[in-house]
């Protein structure tokens, strides 16, 4: 005999009415059984007074039956977007300390945000998009808001390759959704590295730095390349420099050792005769603690602090901030902001400038795409492109000049 509700329906197979009145349909994926409910069983019923409304139950099961035709699994379709997220990272193994620093901050950013309460199922294209421009309204930084989206895009698109999803609400460009207001590190100009350089040398207190400034600012070094060098990597009889590491500090300030950056940052540098110099004060006047600290099993770093411990990036930011804040409390004609990574644009720039060619410019700098050396660390304007139109001028003129001498001595 058929299974009827109260209105004399008859109830298909796998539809039952619980004891509280709600519609109730099960159903099997991989041998489990599963089940979904709803206070209506068709979509012309009206939901009981006091109960929150949703999809009927024939609705329900028509989309359950999509799913499991398409071979979706309806039951993971209702994670929230926080268990998606720690289910992606879970399979980020491997990783490097940093990235997983940069995970943390993005988990525990997100748990203080609803959006990371909603199921995944309810999070379309839009609500992805606004939930980025949240972010920026409420003053999180296009960086930020890069890295946040650089985990949800590849979380969502987990789901889909699962057969949890259909499409990736964050599959789209970030440029049209968030401004980016980020700060270009622009290079600075050859004259203003030269004041800078030249009031650093002569100044009681910023002179001790002058050396590891002009480093900087005449090799391209990454800043954790350059506080990763030992004693040994500084090889004054061929001219080179060994560059195969980073140190970095990590937020619970441990020192760690970690490879370079691309496998292209793994590299022998040559040293022009001034860095060789200021190499060899710096060896001279290293400051040989009695036991020296060994990180990740390196030790003799160039510099270490008053505890014996490696200088790491942040000391050498805050000393060119100091000096640049010096420098501009000083003279009327004001420096901009100087960063290690602004030493390291102004040094590409002005290789480019001086004609390098980009392939050992590429090398030099531990790039492993070019495009990287051409359009991200080049800063070259107006006044280069004239500069290089005028030299090409003068060596087409330089060659007609010559065949005419050849054709009259012919």
């Amino acid at each position: 005999m058929a299974r009827r509700d109260s209105k004399h329906r008859i109830l298909r197979v796998g539809e039952s009415i619980r004891s509280d009145g709600r519609y109730q349909f099960k159903y099997i994926v991989n041998g489990k059984a599963k089940f979904v409910y709803s206070w209506r069983l068709e979509p012309t019923d009206k939901t009981p007074l006091g109960r929150r409304p949703g999809p009927c139950l024939r609705d329900l099961e028509k989309e359950i039956g999509r799913d499991l035709a398409s071979l979706m699994d309806p039951s993971r379709r209702t994670m929230t977007v926080m268990e998606l997220v720690k289910r992606y990272l879970s399979t980020r193994t491997g990783v490097r300390p940093n990235t997983k620093v940069n995970y943390d901050y993005v988990v525990r950013l997100l748990e203080k945000e609803d959006f990371s309460q909603k199921q995944i199922i309810q999070v379309k294209t839009s609500d992805a998009k606004l939930f980025l421009i949240k972010m920026q309204s409420e003053g999180k930084g296009h960086s930020t808001i890069k890295t946040v989206r650089g985990i949800l895009r590849p979380a969502f698109q987990m789901a889909v390759d699962d057969d949890v999803l259909y499409k990736n609400p964050f599959n789209f460009e970030l440029a049209g959704v968030v401004v980016n207001d980020s700060v270009t590190r622009n290079a600075i100009t050859r004259d203003q590295m030269r004041k800078f350089l030249d009031f650093v040398q002569t100044d009681n207190h910023y002179s001790q730095y002058y050396d590891a400034f002009y480093i900087l600012f005449h090799t391209g070094l990454r800043i954790s390349e350059f506080c990763g060098l030992t004693i040994r990597d500084i090889d004054l009889g061929h001219h080179y420099l060994n560059i195969e590491r980073q140190l970095l500090r990590l937020r619970n300030m441990k020192l760690i050792i970690q490879e370079t950056k691309t496998r292209a940052g793994k590299r022998k540098l040559p040293m022009t005769g001034d860095v060789e110099e200021c190499f060899r004060r710096i060896l001279e006047n290293r400051y040989a603690p009695g036991t020296e600290k060994v990180v990740d099993g390196y030790v003799g770093f160039l510099y270490l602090d008053k505890h014996g411990l490696p200088l790491v990036a942040m000391h050498w930011q805050h000393r060119l901030q100091h000096a640049v804040e010096r420098y501009n409390e000083i003279y009327r004609v004001q420096l901009p902001p100087i960063t290690p990574h602004v030493c390291r644009h102004t040094y590409c720039s002005n290789q480019a400038k001086a004609g390098m060619n980009p392939k050992p410019l590429q090398y030099l700098m531990g790039h492993s795409d070019i495009t990287v050396t051409l359009n991200t660390y080049t800063h070259l304007g107006l006044e280069d492109a004239e500069a290089e139109l005028h030299r090409m001028e003068e060596a087409e003129n330089a060659r007609r000049e010559q065949m005419k001498v050849a054709g009259r001595d012919g």
